[in-house]
């Protein structure tokens, strides 16, 4: 097999690659070789190529540019011939938080028009990109779904898929036509700040849930209710040492491929049209350094665009760049000459294009490579049918019912749901009982949300942003009538014999990357994180009253202590909006029962070693009880006494 200087057919531009070392071409060498399932249109593409020919450098170089909404104006989208835009965690139309939907519309439509205004021969059509990762999350007012962590354990491709054509709607309702999703990473080690965003542990699960996130996405891809999906984040972001956020990943070749890389098979035979580069690097089986993915051609290049014969738009996370050796937030000839073809550079944008104008310029990135890059961005806007319908002519551009999906939602929700214990019966809850409601995730949607709604981390906001949906306190409220349920957020109102049972509503503060973060040796356990909630349960249990614990969590955490204070326990994760219709699966409503089985093992220790060996796990991947599949837990072996993981 020859690794030498080749044209790349799928680019359609010569792609002018150095001959491989020997650990590239070991590495390359690892993937199987993938055939591109759909052939280029030859009509298309020399379209492109006559555009892409008249089109000045400078023009190129903001084709392949993305700034972010806060610092760019329609007038600059204008004068600088940009391609995309995208608007990260926390950015909304005028910076304002409850942006009304014609606010988004709005601005949509002002890039639109300007991207259409300018002094280019042929007028090329700008894609807005957003982190639509569970639901349209960053718009208030638009269901949120549960987090990935949650949907894996739905065993249930079919509800991704629609939860996926869901999404498209409301990102479209919107103005906009891209959203950055799915996440295919396959999460080693649960200290990571984004473990919620993976769909399991095991990659089968991920390349199967990955891809039909994709086609609910994407749909046909130039229909009213499409956008464009971008598998993400290439390649090994679950897999760093100790979970480091953007850290090292030290699998083999043959793990690298087989555990990191199985997403990216089935999100590419789905036809996702943008992947994603990871922040991580990867060293070769812990000895062979290949850097920061960013930079590294061989896997760009070499395995995404032609082993596995990717031919849509290969975009950079957000500031990445930065972190190649030798290269800044606006400036990185080696990230360009490894393969990347849209640049997610928030504010330094116009320094980018003038650092980058200047790199071609004077040789040291070679003008086929932006003309590549250029290429694969009009293609993608082709496939989609930019060129010719505007994504404002839409059916749901402006559609305020396109936003909510409030029974899809709900079936996420109860299908993600994982009952760990459930002693003596203690679910189902039925009609009638007296229910005292401690905790005060029972009325927050922000713990049950999570990090990415509304803002990046899902902090700074409260219930009033988020104006439709349910807690679990309003539907224990619905389900059991209002005078029946009582709610103690601190327990100091449970007496015995006053109430039939207590539900406990605990969970974790919002967080993503950076905040959410638990670097080692500190324990992942949910009490030492959180030991107010231990002393809550402690209030009430053991008093004779029956407690059933719900926990919202972003991770499977050591939560022995907490299960043994519990008669029943239930991972409800990060169900979003609609938590509230846990409620009617705690009662049982309508012969409703528990059907999710865990998507990553629960560890019965503070210190999991990352990977899941058997002897960590409490209650192995694929475990998960059902009210017509009772067992007895009893009490489990608690692990106490330690400060830290050293």
């Amino acid at each position: 097999m020859s690794f030498g200087v080749a044209a790349c057919a799928v680019g359609g531009q010569t792609d002018l690659t150095p001959q491989w070392s020997a650990d590239e071409a070991r590495a390359i060498a690892a993937w199987p070789g993938r055939q591109p399932t759909g052939k280029l249109d030859p009509e298309v593409e020399a379209r492109i190529a006559r555009i892409v020919g008249g089109m000045t450098l400078e023009q190129k170089i903001g084709q392949i540019t993305q700034p972010d909404i806060r610092y760019i104006t329609p007038d600059q989208v204008r004068e600088y011939y940009i391609g995309t835009i995208l608007n990260g965690g926390g950015a909304w139309p005028g910076m304002n938080k409850h942006a009304r939907l014609e606010d988004w519309t709005g601005l949509a439509g002002q890039y639109a028009a300007a991207a259409l205004s300018t002094d280019m021969a042929v007028k090329v059509p700008i894609i807005w990109g957003i982190d639509a990762v569970h639901g349209n999350n960053n718009v208030v007012g638009a269901t949120i779904f549960p987090h990935n962590i949650g949907l894996g354990a739905a065993h249930d491709p079919a509800l991704i898929e629609r939860i996926g054509r869901s999404t498209a709607r409301s990102v479209r309702a919107t103005g906009i036509g891209w959203a950055f999703a799915p996440t295919l990473a396959v999460v080693q080690n649960q200290r990571w700040g984004r473990s919620y965003e993976s769909y399991s542990s095991d990659p089968a699960l991920v390349a199967a849930n990955g891809a039909a996130l994709v086609r609910g996405l994407q749909g046909s891809l130039t229909g009213d209710g499409d956008v464009i999906a971008s598998a993400k984040h290439f390649v090994g972001d679950g897999g760093t040492h100790l979970g480091v956020d953007q850290g090292e990943n030290r699998a083999s070749a043959r793990d690298f491929v087989s555990l990191h890389g199985a997403g990216y098979y089935t999100a590419l035979d789905a036809d996702v049209q943008t992947v994603m580069i990871s922040y991580n690097s990867w060293t070769m089986g812990g000895t062979v350094p290949f850097g920061k993915i960013h930079g590294s051609r061989a896997l760009v290049t070499g395995v995404l665009k032609q082993r596995l014969g990717f031919d849509g738009l290969v975009v950079s996370d957000w500031n990445a760049i930065e972190q190649v050796p030798g290269c800044r937030k606006d400036h990185c000839p080696q990230a360009i000459n490894a393969g990347i073809d849209v640049f997610m550079v928030p504010e330094d944008w116009k320094a980018f294009i003038a650092n980058t104008v200047a790199d071609v310029r004077e040789g040291r990135v070679p003008m086929a490579r932006i003309d590549d890059a250029v290429t694969r961005v009009l293609r993608v806007k082709f496939r989609t049918g930019l060129f010719d319908r505007p994504l404002a002519a839409g059916r749901h551009t402006g559609d305020a019912a396109a936003l909510v999906d409030r029974p899809l939602a709900q079936e996420a929700v109860r299908k993600s749901a994982v009952l760990l214990k459930n002693d003596k019966a203690a679910l189902p809850l039925k009609a009638g009982k007296r229910i005292l409601v401690v905790g005060d995730a029972a009325d927050s949607f922000v713990k049950q949300a999570g990090g990415w709604s509304i803002t990046w981390q899902g902090d700074e906001t409260d219930n009033r942003d988020y104006p439709v949906g349910e807690t679990m306190l309003a539907g224990l409220k619905r389900v059991y009538g209002d005078g029946n349920v009582t709610w103690s957020a601190d327990g100091s109102a449970f007496a015995p014999g006053r109430f039939d049972a207590v539900v406990a509503v605990i969970g974790e503060p919002p967080y993503a990357e950076m905040k959410g973060d638990v670097p080692f040796p500190q324990l992942l356990s949910y009490s030492a994180r959180f030991p107010a909630d231990l002393a809550l349960l402690d209030r009430v249990a053991g008093k004779g009253v029956p407690v059933v614990t719900l926990l919202y969590s972003g991770r499977t955490l050591y939560a022995t202590d907490l299960i043994n204070r519990s008669d029943a326990f239930v991972a409800g994760f990060l169900p979003g909006t609609e938590a509230g219709a846990l409620a009617d699966l705690f009662a049982g409503t309508g012969g409703l029962d528990f059907t999710a089985r865990l998507s990553f093992a629960w560890p019965n220790t503070p210190c999991p070693s990352g990977g899941e060996p058997a002897g960590e796990s409490l209650f192995a991947r694929g475990f998960g009880l059902s009210y017509d599949r009772a067992r007895q837990t009893g009490r489990l072996n608690e692990v106490a006494g330690l400060k830290s993981c050293r």
